[in-house]
C-alpha cells in the first residue's frame, strides 16, 4: 500500500502531470497491486523501505546511468554511462545521455552483453539494492534470452591427454575457426627477416 502512495508522489515530483501520476497509480492498482501488497520476506520489506528512503526527495531526479546500475541491469555505473554514450540505452524510444532524468512510467531499453532488456520504471532509486528489491523497481518486458547452445564447445581435450602436438593445435584452431591464425604463424616463420 505504501509503495502505491510513494509511486504517485515520485511520479508527481519528477515532473509528470497530475493526470499521468493518477494514471500510473490506477494502472498499478490493477492485478499488480495485490502482488506488491504481500511482501513475503520481512528483510525484503526493510530493504525496500531503505531504498525508498535513499531515493530522490521531492523535486530531485535520478540519472539513467545511475538507475540502471542501481536496479542491477548493469554491473557498474561507468558501464552504464558508456552504454548511454554508445547509444545502447533508449528511454521512450530516444537515445539518451548518461545524465538524462528518469520518471516513473518511462520505458528503458538497454542492449548489453548480446541481449536487449526492456523495462518500465516503477520506482526511482539511487542506491544499488539486492536482486529481490531491484526486481520490484521495474516491470520487465524483455524478450526471453536466446537459448544456450546444446553443442559442447569445440576443441576440449581429454584430461591427461598431454600437451597437444603441432598437428593437434592446427586441428583445434581449424575447429574453432581460427584458421587465419595458423596461416599467419606459418607466414611469419617462412618470411625472411628484413
Amino acid at each position: 500500500m505504501a509503495s502505491e502512495h510513494d509511486e504517485g508522489r515520485n511520479g508527481g515530483a519528477a515532473g509528470t502531470g497530475t493526470g499521468d501520476g493518477g494514471a500510473d497509480a490506477s494502472r498499478e492498482a490493477g492485478p499488480g497491486a495485490a502482488d506488491e501488497s504481500r511482501v513475503p520476506d520481512p528483510k525484503t520489506a526493510a530493504a525496500i523501505a531503505a531504498a525508498e528512503a535513499a531515493g530522490p526527495q521531492s523535486g530531485e531526479s535520478v540519472r539513467v546511468d545511475s538507475w540502471i546500475w542501481a536496479v542491477r541491469l548493469i554491473k557498474t555505473r561507468s558501464l552504464g554511462a558508456t552504454a548511454c554514450r554508445g547509444g545502447h540505452v533508449r528511454v521512450n524510444g530516444e537515445r539518451v545521455k548518461p545524465a538524462h532524468s528518469l520518471r516513473v512510467g518511462d520505458e528503458v531499453r538497454l542492449r548489453h552483453e548480446g541481449r536487449e532488456r526492456v523495462v518500465v520504471v516503477k520506482r526511482l532509486i539511487r542506491k544499488r539494492v539486492g536482486a529481490p528489491v531491484a526486481v520490484q523497481c521495474y516491470i520487465d518486458n524483455s524478450p526471453p534470452p536466446p537459448p544456450r547452445e546444446a553443442v559442447a564447445p569445440a576443441g576440449i581435450r581429454d584430461r591427461g591427454a598431454g600437451r597437444p602436438t603441432k598437428r593437434d593445435r592446427r586441428e583445434l584452431e581449424r575447429l574453432r575457426g581460427l584458421e587465419s591464425l595458423s596461416r599467419a604463424r606459418r607466414d611469419a616463420k617462412s618470411k625472411p627477416p628484413s
